[in-house]
């Protein structure tokens, strides 16, 4: 991610940023959005303070490291409005959420704690890319193509733990793809 003040950071202080991100990227990969925050400063050769000082929170730092995957998949769900499919562009976003939403073990629990933060650029940008999705059901219901009476979000909570359960269960890669057909089953008109 590039936020609006990385071009005007000193050299060092964007070489330390581009490392914690990296480091960090490798250790939650590793470790799961719980890893130790003073090994991913100590990995990246860098002090706590540093990794503090460019991200004063957990979640700051996972916002960072999610921010470009979460806006292209908000990008995606604009796009693909113009589908003339409606179903089928809803189920091929719901496809890539789930594939790539939640990339790190641990995730969907550090993105539920900070939900209810208004503050919190996580939740904002989790609210953007659930405003996405939740366009792409209205489509697809007001086109009689899927239920009426399901709230998108719940759709899009059935979505994060349909991921959710698929990261939990990586011996069965297949799992995640056996329960988007179930939901799609389910919200199919005349189900």
């Amino acid at each position: 991610m590039s936020p609006p003040g990385l071009r005007r950071m000193r050299a060092d202080a964007r070489r330390n940023y581009e490392s914690l991100l990296a480091t960090a990227h490798a250790m939650f990969s590793e470790h799961g959005t719980d890893a130790s925050l003073e090994e991913i400063a100590r990995r990246a050769g860098l002090g706590i303070g540093t990794l503090y000082r460019h991200f004063p929170t957990r979640e700051a730092l996972l916002e960072a490291l999610l921010h470009d995957r979460m806006e292209g998949l908000a990008a995606e769900a604009g796009a693909l409005l113009a589908d003339p499919s409606p179903r089928a562009a809803l189920w091929r976003w719901l496809t890539a959420f789930t594939e790539r939403a939640f990339i790190y073990r641990g995730l969907p629990a550090s993105v539920m704690a900070t939900l209810r933060d208004e503050t919190s650029e996580l939740a904002a940008s989790c609210h953007r890319l659930n405003t996405a999705g939740a366009a792409l059901i209205r489509r697809a219901q007001d086109a009689g193509e899927i239920r009426a009476d399901v709230a998108p979000a719940d759709v899009m909570a059935m979505a994060g733990a349909i991921a959710w359960v698929g990261e939990q269960t990586p011996d069965d890669p297949e799992r995640r793809s056996r329960l988007l057909t179930l939901l799609a089953d389910g919200l199919t008109t005349g189900a």
